[in-house]
């Protein structure tokens, strides 16, 4: 009945779907393995994923996204088909109206590339809203009310940071410093530090286990296995979270001092809202040890957990989706 109605979290790490009646249909990493000598799409999603670093000289794993926008059209056009088909059930002849959220501070051109990919993975209707407003509104803060509401959502690519009132933006900034940022400091670290080669996977790994942006009741280590640079063996470190706490202090900081003048500002009736009801944190790259906390004491608010950060963007999509009204006022394209 709504093969045709679909929201999509088009994110630089994963990507969500939405369809009317039936939730998030599709939440897999944004990630397309090719063949480099026939150019057929070998897998999309979590089949692709296991790829990484492991694909013979004529497969390469492609992201088609970074820093929140498009990079790499094609792949990202065969991203997409593969992934609406998935969502419509495989109907080979449903052509989507679709919604989508991107970060506040991408291009025109950047936003009219989001179109076109859409529209050329046989899209019917592309609407482009706020990322974070839609993640304010998957979050169910009341942000049609004329009361001030702040959310930070730390995505794979980017880290939105927004103020919103009365269904809009009262003023916004996205970093193109996130999740994926975060991974290349660890590689960084342990190449310069302890002489071993990971790729972006083990990274990830050592992140979700032992990362964190502030000390931890309980130190945290963990066995991390690459190839040593200068002998070119295989060998395994043991990594304490401190190591890595320090490789990621630089990005925890850059993130904290954002919201700290995004707070600076806003308006001193809305800062007044805010500091009542507190700052939502939103997004995979929330998930980081330590990170409310942080952010507590940075900026002495009370911060509000996502229950489902992974999802919140996609499933505000799906509500506005599903509300012309409320589409019409914030559609952006």
């Amino acid at each position: 009945m709504f093969f045709n109605e679909l929201a999509i979290d088009l994110g630089t790490a994963n990507t969500s779907v939405f369809a009317r009646g039936r939730g998030v249909v599709v939440n897999e990493p944004s990630i397309v393995a090719l063949n480099a000598e026939t150019s057929i799409t070998e897998a999309v999603g979590i089949e692709a994923s296991r790829m990484l670093g492991r694909t013979p000289s004529n497969i390469r794993t492609v992201k088609p996204l970074r820093g929140g926008a498009i990079a790499d059209y094609s792949a990202a056009e065969k991203m997409l088909v593969h992934f609406i088909k998935k969502a419509s059930q495989h109907a080979s002849w449903a052509r989507p109206r679709v919604v989508i959220g991107v970060p506040s501070e991408v291009t025109q051109l950047e936003r009219r590339a989001v179109q076109d990919s859409m529209y050329r993975a046989k899209a019917r209707q592309v609407h482009l809203i706020e990322q974070s407003v839609a993640a304010a509104i998957g979050l169910g803060m009341p942000v049609s009310q004329p009361g001030g509401n702040m959310v930070v959502d730390i995505g794979g690519g980017t880290t939105d940071i927004a103020v919103i009132s009365l269904n809009g933006l009262v003023h916004s900034r996205s970093l193109r410093v996130a999740g994926d940022a975060m991974n290349e400091a660890i590689i960084d670290y342990m190449r310069k530090s302890r002489d071993l080669l990971i790729g972006e996977q083990t990274a990830e790994q050592v992140k979700i286990q032992i990362g964190s942006a502030a000390a931890l009741d309980e130190p945290l280590t963990m066995d991390v296995k690459g190839r040593h640079q200068v002998h070119g063996l295989p060998r395994t470190v043991a990594v304490r979270d401190a190591e890595i706490r320090e490789a990621l202090g630089p990005i925890v900081r850059l993130i904290v001092r954002a919201i700290l003048e995004e707070l600076e500002r806003t308006p001193p009736e809305i800062a007044a809202d805010i500091y009542a009801n507190g700052l939502a944190l939103t997004g995979g790259g929330s998930l980081l040890k330590g990170l409310d906390a942080r952010l507590r004491a940075e900026t002495r608010l009370p911060v509000n957990m996502a229950e489902d950060p992974m999802s919140s963007v996609v499933r505000g999509a799906g509500e506005v989706l599903g509300d012309p009204a409320l589409l019409k006022r914030l559609c952006t394209n």
